[in-house]
């Protein structure tokens, strides 16, 4: 079930030149949130930005009813997002999409840049389990890295960089992690970066769960521009997904 509330702005960090992380806190009980789920979210009216933003949900904090949304800006309504102040109120409608399964116990997730937001929250989910997944997160350069101290909490972590400023040098694909056997990997990124991904562990009979990052507008299956091609014909993944089994997806 979907629902529709206006959230606080408790806190706008940004974490570098081009992500930021929202904490949104609502006043009523925070309906049930699944790992790998997501919020439209409208920006503040009156504003030129017609159709409300798909994000990730990067954490949940039940306690303070609040969500976390770790958001880059590539746009005039992520920048505009960018630019709330704290006490501003925003309308969300969430959860929105389907989910991460947690299965396994040897576990991998994969992070490509702001891929890594739906991966704080599994991490967090498996961690609750009794579960300490491995995580290998890729960034371009030392410069466009986030603070990783919440995903230590909860994960093993590794690092790659492209140009081998900080951690393993290449892109994650090339990880020295990724010769390990698991149970079960999970990953959101670029799609050329799931794509190998994908095929990597597939040869290896390993699943993997993909998070896709289709461009979204209604977020509810009716414009249909998600359309995602798939072994069962074209799937909306904002609604059948955005999760998928990687051997669902013709890339």
């Amino acid at each position: 079930m979907k629902y529709c509330s206006d959230f606080t702005i408790v806190e706008n960090k940004a974490l570098n030149p081009t992500l930021f992380r929202l904490k949104l806190q609502s006043k009523d009980k925070l309906a049930p949130v699944k790992a790998g789920q997501f919020v439209e979210i409208q920006t503040i009216q009156p504003s030129s930005v017609l159709l409300r933003r798909p994000i990730s949900i990067h954490d949940v904090d039940e306690e303070s009813n609040s969500l976390y949304l770790l958001i880059q800006k590539v746009g005039k309504g992520s920048n505009e997002l960018a630019n709330l102040e704290k006490n501003q109120t925003v309308n969300l409608i969430y959860p929105c999409g389907n989910g991460f399964d947690i299965k396994g116990n040897d576990v991998l997730l994969v992070g490509g840049g702001v891929g890594i937001a739906p991966l704080l929250y599994l991490s967090k989910c498996f961690h609750k389990q009794g579960i300490k997944p491995t995580i290998l997160i890729g960034f371009r350069t030392k410069e466009q890295m986030i603070p990783l101290d919440e995903f230590e909490s909860f994960c093993n972590v590794y690092i790659s960089t492209q140009d081998g400023s900080f951690g393993q040098k290449g892109l994650v694909t090339e990880n020295t992690v990724m010769n390990h056997v698991y149970d079960t990997v999970y990953t959101c990124g670029p799609s050329p970066m799931m794509q190998s991904i994908a095929c990597f562990f597939e040869q290896k009979g390993i699943p993997c769960f993909v998070s896709l990052e289709n461009k979204m507008a209604c977020g509810i299956g009716a414009c249909l521009c998600c359309a995602q091609n798939t072994h069962e014909g074209y799937k909306c993944t904002c609604t059948d997904g955005p999760v998928f089994d990687s051997k669902e997806i013709i890339w």
